[in-house]
């Protein structure tokens, strides 16, 4: 209803999205965001990219500036976490003594970094990134000749493989799987982007698990059961976990992830979660899903500000991603899974081809490299549920638009 509070635990995309969306949809009452960062939501996917190369100015990052809050009466307590929920009284306790009381809680705690057990992982010089923090002390690392050594090639492991080569650092990326994205891309992607690498001074070694790090005072090397790698730094990067302490704490179900219906709501109707902690119910999908990117939070800050405005939409997205390395934009559309058939579209060797996922006949995903218009295509096929030719997805004389109406 119009006048409920609403009581936002987190700062990121999705608690962002939710304020937008609550006061452009005329929502009156009173509006507070708990976040344990001292700077207003901001986007996260520059953090490994333009604003750790030094292309981009904090302020440049923020969704809304501080005045946007101001405002529209939506008061910011940054720099303070919520240590408990009395779900019974709706009341919510705050690091600094403070109690908050609320009609409407909506937990978008978002995720925490997956950190690496190994000997030595609490020497300085070894990075994680997650934040702006984060990234400002990463950036004092990249300079010419730094041996910059990075555990992870995922998402995070590969941008800043490529930030870090652009500032003429020595870059050395180690996977312990047997290939590069591995979770997210097929074996023609993730092949290609390794090659993309290599071929632009980047070390890339597969199957290669990380035992330890050495150094005197400071990381100087990173050990593997093949040998050691010299590092002036390290950066980790083995992807995340959702945060749900606080939703445990509180007694609700979670199960990698809050566990959240269609609508982002939990089985307290007065409490929401959304974004990277919440594992919603996709009804695009048909089944529920976690995810860790921008579309998903913005979708979910939509769907929950339209529950709380009182007009329910349920969470239908087709998922999306993206990756800038080097000179080359991967987009991602639709969730792959092993064993999915791939077909290519194009010439890998053109540097602009896309791989099709099918599975049982259906487009289950698309992995566009510098190709947008197939991007946008498969998008649209798999939001129609198409079953195309996998002979007509290979051949570039027909168009994929086509495939749609058919």
């Amino acid at each position: 209803m119009s006048g409920e509070s609403v009581l936002i635990v987190g700062g990121g995309q999705a608690a962002a999205q939710l304020v937008v969306s609550l006061r452009l949809g005329g929502h009156g009452g009173p509006i507070t965001l708990v976040s344990d960062e001292n700077a207003p939501p901001y986007q996260r996917p520059p953090l490994s990219k333009q604003y750790l190369a030094g292309e981009l100015e904090r302020e440049r990052l923020l969704l809304r500036r501080a005045e946007y809050y101001e405002s529209r009466d939506v008061e910011l307590r940054l720099g303070r976490r919520v240590l408990t929920v009395d779900r019974g009284h709706r009341r919510a306790l705050l690091d600094d003594g403070d109690e908050l009381g609320y009609d409407r809680l909506v937990l978008a705690t978002g995720s925490v970094l997956r950190k690496l057990a190994a000997p030595g992982s609490d020497l300085p010089g070894i990075h994680y990134l997650r934040s702006l923090d984060d990234a400002d002390a990463l950036h004092e690392e990249l300079a010419p000749g730094r041996r910059i050594v990075i555990v992870g090639g995922g998402y995070i492991g590969l941008e800043v493989a490529a930030t870090a080569v652009k500032a003429g650092a020595e870059v050395t990326v180690l996977e312990a799987e047997e290939r590069v994205m591995s979770r997210v891309a097929s074996v023609s992607v993730a092949d290609w982007l390794t090659d993309l690498h290599r071929q632009s001074g980047v070390r890339v070694r597969v199957g290669e698990q990380v035992r330890g790090f050495a150094g005197q005072g400071r990381v100087e090397a990173v050990e593997t059961a093949n040998g050691a790698h010299a590092a002036d730094a390290v950066v980790v990067g083995i992807g995340v976990l959702p945060s749900v302490d606080l939703a445990r704490e509180c007694g609700l179900g979670e199960d990698d992830g809050i566990l959240v219906d269609e609508h982002c709501r939990t089985e307290d109707e007065s409490v929401l979660a959304t974004g990277d902690c919440a594992r919603a119910i996709n009804t695009a999908l048909g089944f529920a899903v976690r995810l860790e990117s921008v579309q998903n939070a913005v979708d979910h800050g939509q769907v929950a500000a339209s529950v709380i405005l009182g007009d329910p939409k349920p969470y239908s997205g087709i998922p999306w991603f993206w990756s800038d390395q080097f000179h080359v934009k991967l987009q991602i559309a639709g969730l792959a899974r092993p064993g999915d058939e791939t077909v290519l579209r194009g010439d890998p060797a053109s540097g602009s081809f896309a791989a099709f996922r099918l599975r049982d006949g259906s487009l289950t995903a698309v992995e566009a490299v510098s190709s947008p218009r197939e991007f946008m295509a498969g998008k649209k096929l798999i939001a129609a549920g198409a079953a195309p030719d996998a002979g007509l997805l290979t051949d570039e004389s027909v168009a994929l638009k086509d495939l749609i109406q058919a």
